[in-house]
């Protein structure tokens, strides 16, 4: 297939491009940079079947010749890029989305919407079931990234039911590993940069609340499998294994050989105290789950990070990992 990515340039889309282009498929990947970074696609410049063009999604989308899918992912997704771009998140999230639903239309190609696992909010659900509603402030400071996604979601189905589009919704959990930004605000992130450059480790609250961590390789095989299939969705994608933030502090000091200290902090404004996806829909329609254990991803994760931090822990990315 001809498959356009939107945000191809972003931490999950270049992945995305990678595993199409390695399987044979030819990728239009679409960025404004807003987020993305060049760096990320670089190496596939000069690959037979891979297109680069700059694009702002919410101004309009045109791309020429056939089109077998459109998977759409372009967003900004860390809390400090949708804070410091807010109109510009609720705009990629609502007439970005229309105009890539637009372009799979006109293509007759199946379209992908790269969803969050923020609808559910601070979930009164847990595992959450892709049943559940969600438990979300529309004008809190986490607003313009859940209700840009709730609403896409909703466009989404729309277009599927009075179109009669061939839609799908995937639901993607804290997801992690190279090419993240160091700087992009995300707990994984933060905490292994604080690791290996000797700065404190800092939790926000107490540190009881929960997450599940999916590295980006095993998340990749998920929506690949749903570009492929005919299920609608929405479906979860994430790692069903729950664990404390504190716990992940820990296991990061850990793999890192980092003597840093861990510093508490107050907790921000409707932040969840606990999200872990239900994935059984995942299994049984897609037939995926996740392989990559969470220490293993960690140490694959620093090894990204590590030029971007000061060299104090004494880590390499060869080092035995701690049972």
């Amino acid at each position: 297939m001809r498959i356009v990515v939107t945000g191809g340039a972003g931490f999950v889309g270049s992945h995305l491009c990678d595993a199409l282009l390695a399987r044979g498929d030819s990728v239009v990947c679409l960025d404004n940079f807003s987020t993305g970074r060049p760096d990320n696609v670089a190496h596939l410049i000069v690959r037979s079947g891979f297109e680069l063009a700059q694009c702002d999604v919410s101004a309009g989308i045109d791309v020429g010749g056939p089109v077998g899918a459109v998977a759409h992912l372009a967003s900004a997704a860390s809390p400090p890029d949708y804070q410091r771009l807010p109109l510009e998140t609720l705009a990629a999230g609502s007439r970005g989305t229309e105009n890539a639903l637009r372009l799979a239309e006109a293509k007759g190609a199946r379209f992908l919407l790269a969803s969050t696992s923020e609808v559910y909010g601070d979930p009164a659900v847990h595992p959450q079931t892709e049943e559940y509603w969600g438990h979300v402030n529309p004008i809190g400071p986490r607003s313009v990234y859940d209700e840009a996604k709730r609403f896409a979601e909703a466009l989404t189905c729309a277009y599927g039911k009075t179109r009669g589009l061939d839609v799908s919704v995937i639901r993607i959990f804290n997801t992690y590993g190279p090419r993240m930004s160091p700087r992009d605000g995300r707990v994984v992130t933060n905490f292994i940069t604080q690791a290996l450059s000797g700065e404190p480790v800092t939790i926000y609250g107490d540190g009881t609340q929960t997450r599940s961590f999916c590295y980006v390789d095993d998340l990749i095989r998920g929506i690949v499998a749903m570009i492929d299939s005919a299920e609608r969705g929405p479906v979860n994608l994430g790692n069903p294994e729950e664990l404390s933030v504190a716990d992940l502090a820990g296991l990061v000091l850990r793999v890192t050989r980092s003597s840093s200290p861990v510093e508490y902090r107050p907790l921000p404004a409707d932040d969840p105290a606990r999200r872990c996806p239900d994935i059984g829909r995942a299994r049984r329609v897609l037939g995926w789950q996740p392989e990559v254990p969470l220490a293993e991803g960690i140490r694959r994760a620093a090894d990204w990070l590590m030029p971007y931090c000061a060299p104090t822990s004494g880590w390499r990315a060869d080092t035995v990992l701690p049972a």
